[in-house]
């Protein structure tokens, strides 16, 4: 063996014993109660039956552990079809109807189960393990809107997981998922599997469903009459039912038809610079366009169908000599396109999640959106020669399904999009069309009065520019 082989050889055998024997540094570090560290119990599943033990070491809550055993509650989803998912309860203990559907959202369960969208729906995380991080405050932001919430409630009827965490740890929680849906009324099972469930729901589509908590429900055999949720008005459970006003100081003046919308809308309306006003679902925004400089249509629950009110007052906009920009998200692009003369479908089981890509067929990029709906517009005869439906052409397609992402105007400033640009949870790709609409509404105001005007800068936003990903 050379002299230079030996040397490296040595070098080799050093290098190893130092990996085999490595330094522990651990003892010196000390462990203090810090809260982004700690891991808080779910008081929900803490056993009464039998009295708690000192622990060694005390923590001011809520930093107290439970050790002992929670205490289990049956519980079970049963859909129309006859199948039923047995699990355990960590929710409130009562049973619920609603249409099962399910969303591939990774992360943001506080925002999905307050979307006004969801009402009247049991959702099924197809992520694994909910509940980790706990749920956050009823904190409010500088413009009075809720912080970690699209609502101030939550809306589904239901929650479907497979792995419930226990213990959460995050520094906004305040309190445990189990505990938030058992102060708010909503039932919740764990221990299913969620996998076998979307693919029942992917192969038949969305179906009825029925949670139910209780010792009884495996003995239970009767049969379930299952209550439909589309055939009621969800859009006007879910709408205002007064007019208010947010950043009454604001440069632009804008008027929202709230259908259901979400907090995240409203803030990336007026962090912008706008001053919005909020209408009930069938308000005739007609009436008062003339104070305005742009009309909003938000997102909302169910069968658009529903909001005839508000279709009719679109198609009455659309006719108007002198239009204002008019913008619509979620149902406000189904509302929007009725309004035009386009029919909407139920879609075999919606597209929900923070996954779905949207493609502009103005410039062909896909996005990736968020999105949250279970019917679309039927958007075939814009391309088609000779149609009834004129002046209006497809905006974005779904790049998965081909189902309809959006329209637009070919020479009035009308434009919808079926995903949701302000999606709390992410993706912020597309959040610059609220930006093009305000500049439409900025330019509508310039033109109207004739003179320039002061656009106010955003207060303690961070915007996010889309990064461009050139092949």
């Amino acid at each position: 063996m050379s002299a230079f082989n030996k040397a490296a050889l040595m070098t080799c055998t050093m290098a190893m014993r130092s990996i085999a024997r490595p330094t522990l540094v651990r003892s010196a570090f000390k462990t203090s109660g810090v809260r982004s560290l700690a891991t808080v119990a779910d008081t929900v599943f803490a056993s009464s039956a039998a009295p708690k033990k000192p622990l060694a070491q005390t923590f001011s809550a809520p930093y107290q552990f439970d050790s002992e055993a929670p205490k289990a509650v049956p519980a079970a989803l049963k859909l129309k079809s006859g199948h039923v998912f047995t699990g355990t309860s960590f929710g409130a203990p009562m049973s619920s109807f609603g249409e099962a559907v399910f969303t591939t959202s990774l992360v943001g369960y506080p925002e999905s189960m307050t979307d006004p969208s969801y009402r009247g729906q049991i959702l099924v995380f197809t992520q694994p393990l909910i509940g980790n991080y706990g749920v956050p405050s009823q904190e409010k932001d500088q413009f009075g809107l809720l912080k970690y919430f699209e609502s101030n409630k939550i809306q589904c009827q239901g929650i479907v997981v497979n792995d419930y965490a226990t213990k959460y740890s995050h520094w906004t929680a305040v309190e445990s998922l189990g505990e938030w849906c058992a102060r708010e009324g909503i039932p919740a099972i764990s221990g299913v599997d969620t996998r076998a469930i979307v693919h029942l729901l992917r192969d038949q589509g969305s179906t009825l469903a029925k949670l139910e908590i209780g010792d009884e429900v495996l003995e239970n055999k009767e049969v379930v009459e299952f209550p439909n949720p589309n055939i009621r008005n969800l859009v006007s459970e879910a709408s205002t039912k007064e007019v208010y006003e947010l950043n009454p100081l604001g440069d632009v003046k804008i008027a929202l038809i709230d259908c259901g919308v979400k907090e995240n809308i409203l803030r990336c309306l007026v962090a912008r610079g706008a001053a919005v006003t909020v209408f009930p679902w069938d308000y005739d925004f007609n009436q008062v366009m003339d104070q305005y400089d742009g009309l909003f249509i938000s997102n909302g629950p169910g069968d658009p169908r529903a909001a005839s009110k508000t279709v009719q007052n679109l198609a009455t906009a659309f006719k108007n000599p002198a239009p204002k920009p008019i913008f619509g998200i979620c149902m406000g692009n189904q509302l929007m396109g009725m309004a035009a003369g386009l029919d909407v479908y139920k879609l075999q089981f919606g597209n929900r999640g923070h996954n779905q890509p949207a493609v502009n067929m103005q410039n062909g990029r896909c996005s990736i959106t968020s999105q949250n709906h279970g019917y679309a517009l039927e958007d075939s005869v814009l391309s088609a020669p000779g149609s009834v439906v004129q002046g209006w052409e497809k905006y974005f397609v779904n790049a998965n399904d081909g189902s309809n992402e959006g329209i637009r105007h070919l020479t009035k400033p009308f434009s919808s999009v079926q995903f949701h640009p302000e999606a709390k949870g992410g993706p912020q790709d597309t959040e610059y069309l609220f930006d093009e609409f305000l500049n439409l509404a900025r330019a509508e105001k310039v033109k109207h009065s004739q003179k320039p005007f002061y656009v106010a800068e955003p207060l303690s936003v961070s915007k996010k520019v889309p990064a461009e990903v050139i092949a």
